[in-house]
C-alpha cells in the first residue's frame, strides 16, 4: 500500500493552488451528473431524427406524403375546406382542430390533428388532390414513446420536474466554476492543446482532458450560461417580479408572455366554423410568413378562436436567434385580430426577448443542419472532457493516494472508480437500452413510454451495481463490451422487429433513420476499441511508481 500523503486544501498554498483544489473537487463531484446532462443534451440536438426512428409506423405515412407532394394538388382554399369538412364529419366534438394545409411552398401533404378521447395526439392524412382520407392514415400513436424528447427532458430536468431543474441549474453553476478554475490552473493550457502523448498513463489522460477542454471552451461557457438564463424565471424570481408579479403566479405569467394567450372558455352557444381562407390570407399578410398550421380552439362554439401559425423555415428563420414563429390570432365570430406576433418576436418586453434569444442559442434553433452538427460534435467533445477529467482523478491516485479521506481514502477511491464506470459506460448502456426497449416493449402495453424510461434507468442502475461488484478493470471491459455489442446489433434488432434495415433506409433517402443506426454502429466500434485498450493495459501493467511520481510532479508544475 503506497504511503498516504496529505494534500493541500482550498485554504493552503497560493491563489493558483486554491483554484486547482476547486477545479479538482468541484469537477469531480459534479462530473458524473454533468456528463449525463451533457451527453443527453448532445443527443437532444437530433431529438427529431431519434423520434423518427422510434416511431417506425409513421414511415409509410411519410413516404406516402412525399409521393403525394409530387402529384397534382388542389389550391389552398380547397385544401382548407377539405380539412375543415373532414374534421366536422369525423371529429366534431374535438376541443381543438389543427390543420396543416400545405408546406411552405403551398404544396405537399394535407394533414389534420386532434386530441382523441384519451387526450393523445391523433392525426389523419388527406389526399391533396381529392381531399379523401388516405387508406389507413387515421391513427392514434401506435407506439407510445417519448422518442428523442426523453433526452431533452432528462437534459434539463432529469425527468424530476422543478426539483430536477434546480439540480441541473446548480450543476451548471458548478460547471462554470470548474471551467474558470481550470483555465486559471492550467497555465500552459493552450500549449498543451497541441501536445498529446500516447501511452503515458496520467499524462495522456491530462492531455486528452486539456485538448477537449480548449477545443470547446467557448461552447461550454455558452451552453452552461444560457442553460441557466433560459430558466431564469425559476432561478431568479426577483428579476421577474417587477413586471409580472412575485411567486409562482409571476413565473407563470412570464412564461405565458412567451406563448400564445391561453385558450378561451367555451360559451355554450353553437356557431358554425367559418370559411378559413380569409383568416389565412390576413394572417399571412400580417406576419409575413406562409401558413404552417391553422388551429381552431373550441370549433363549433361562438367563443372559438382561430390561430394562424407561420412556417419558421428558410434562410430568414436560420438567421434569427429568437426561434419564435409568427402568430395571428382571430376571433372566429367577429374576425377581430386578438394577437399578432411577428417572426422572432415575443410578448413581455426586452427580458422575454433576451430569454428567447438565449434559448434559441442554447437549443440551436438557427443556422440549419450545419450548426446542429457543430453543436453535436462540440457536445461530444465536452462529454469527453468531463469523462477524462473524472478518470484522470483516479488514475492519478492509483499508485499514490493523497489521503484526502483519512483511513477511508482507499474505500472512497473505490467508490469513485465504480461511479466513473457507471456514469460513463453505464449511461451509454442506458441510452442504447432505451432504443432496444422501443423495439421490444409490446405496443399495446399501458403506459408504454414509462416502460421505456424504466429500462433506461434500470439498466443504468444495474451498471452501478455491476461496477461496485466487479474489479474496476473488469467492470470497464465488461460494460464497454456489452455497450459495443448492443450498439452494433441495433440495426439487426430493427430489421428483425420492424423489417427495416440500413441499406433500405439509404435507398429510400431516410437519412434520419440511417443517421441513428450509423451513429449506433460508430459508437459500438468506439466502445469495442476502448475495451481493447483497457484489456491491453491491464495485461501489460507493471509497477511504475517512479513514472507516476514524475508525472505527478509535472502536473503540479
Amino acid at each position: 500500500m503506497p504511503k498516504a500523503q496529505t494534500t493541500s486544501g482550498a485554504g493552503q498554498g497560493g491563489f493558483r493552488q486554491a483554484q486547482a483544489w476547486l477545479h479538482t473537487w468541484c469537477g469531480l463531484w459534479f462530473s458524473w451528473l454533468l456528463f449525463a446532462v451533457f451527453l443527453t443534451g448532445t443527443l437532444a440536438v437530433f431529438a427529431e431524427p431519434i423520434t423518427h426512428w422510434m416511431t417506425p409506423e409513421h414511415h409509410a405515412e411519410e413516404a406516402a406524403a412525399q409521393a403525394a407532394s409530387g402529384s397534382a394538388s388542389a389550391p389552398m382554399a380547397q385544401r382548407l375546406r377539405w380539412a375543415s369538412d373532414y374534421m366536422q364529419q369525423h371529429h366534431p366534438g374535438a376541443g381543438m382542430w389543427e390543420l396543416w394545409p400545405a408546406d411552405a411552398q403551398g404544396a405537399g401533404e394535407l394533414r389534420v390533428y386532434w386530441f382523441d378521447s384519451r387526450r393523445q395526439y391523433a392525426s389523419a392524412q388527406l389526399d391533396a388532390a381529392s381531399g379523401m382520407p388516405l387508406a389507413g392514415s387515421e391513427t392514434a400513436p401506435q407506439r407510445q414513446t417519448l422518442g428523442g424528447q426523453h433526452f431533452v427532458d432528462f437534459h434539463y430536468q432529469l425527468h424530476a420536474g422543478p426539483i430536477g431543474l434546480w439540480i441541473v441549474g446548480i450543476a451548471a453553476l458548478a460547471m462554470l466554476a470548474a471551467l474558470v478554475s481550470g483555465v486559471i490552473t492550467h497555465r500552459r493550457i493552450f500549449q498543451d492543446f497541441f501536445t498529446f502523448r500516447t501511452g503515458r498513463g496520467q499524462r495522456s489522460w491530462l492531455d486528452a482532458h486539456n485538448a477537449a477542454a480548449v477545443l470547446t471552451l467557448p461552447f461550454q461557457f455558452m451552453i452552461a450560461y444560457t442553460g441557466i438564463v433560459i430558466s431564469g424565471a425559476t432561478f431568479l424570481p426577483a428579476a421577474v417580479a417587477p413586471q409580472f408579479g412575485a411567486g409562482d403566479a409571476g413565473r407563470i405569467a412570464f412564461q405565458a408572455a412567451l406563448e400564445a394567450p391561453g385558450k378561451p372558455e367555451p360559451s355554450g352557444r353553437a356557431m358554425a366554423v367559418p370559411d378559413l381562407e380569409p383568416f389565412v390570407l390576413r394572417g399571412q399578410q400580417l406576419m409575413g410568413q406562409p401558413v404552417r398550421a391553422v388551429v381552431i380552439d373550441h370549433p363549433g362554439d361562438a367563443a372559438a378562436r382561430i390561430g394562424i401559425y407561420g412556417w419558421n423555415e428558410g434562410e430568414a428563420a436560420q438567421r434569427r436567434l429568437s426561434p419564435t414563429s409568427g402568430i395571428a390570432l382571430f376571433s372566429a365570430a367577429s374576425g377581430e385580430l386578438l394577437q399578432l406576433r411577428q417572426p422572432g418576436g415575443v410578448d413581455g418586453g426586452k427580458a422575454a426577448l433576451a430569454q428567447s434569444v438565449l434559448g434559441g442559442l442554447h437549443m440551436v434553433k438557427f443556422g440549419g443542419f450545419a450548426l446542429k452538427w457543430l453543436y453535436f460534435l462540440c457536445g461530444l467533445a465536452g462529454s469527453a472532457m468531463m469523462a477524462t477529467g473524472a478518470i484522470l482523478f483516479i488514475v492519478k491516485r492509483r499508485t499514490r493516494h493523497l489521503g484526502e479521506f483519512g483511513a477511508a481514502t482507499v474505500r472512497v477511491y473505490r467508490l469513485i472508480e465504480a461511479a466513473n464506470v457507471a456514469a460513463i459506460a453505464g449511461l451509454g448502456l442506458g441510452c442504447i437500452g432505451y432504443l432496444w426497449a422501443n423495439r421490444l416493449v409490446p405496443l399495446g402495453l399501458a403506459h408504454r413510454d414509462d416502460w421505456e424510461l424504466a429500462v433506461f434507468f434500470g439498466v443504468w442502475a444495474l451498471a452501478l451495481v455491476h461496477a461496485l461488484a466487479r474489479a474496476p478493470a473488469a467492470a470497464w471491459k465488461e460494460q464497454l463490451g456489452l455497450l459495443g455489442a448492443l450498439c452494433l446489433l441495433l440495426p439487426l434488432l430493427n430489421a428483425v422487429t420492424v423489417g427495416d434495415h440500413l441499406p433500405a433506409q439509404l435507398l429510400r433517402g431516410d437519412w434520419e433513420s440511417a443517421g441513428v443506426e450509423s451513429f449506433a454502429l460508430a459508437t459500438g466500434l468506439a466502445a469495442l476499441w476502448a475495451r481493447r485498450v483497457v484489456a491491453r493495459r491491464k495485461a501489460s501493467a507493471k509497477p511504475a511508481r517512479r513514472v507516476a511520481r514524475a508525472a505527478d510532479a509535472e502536473v503540479r508544475s
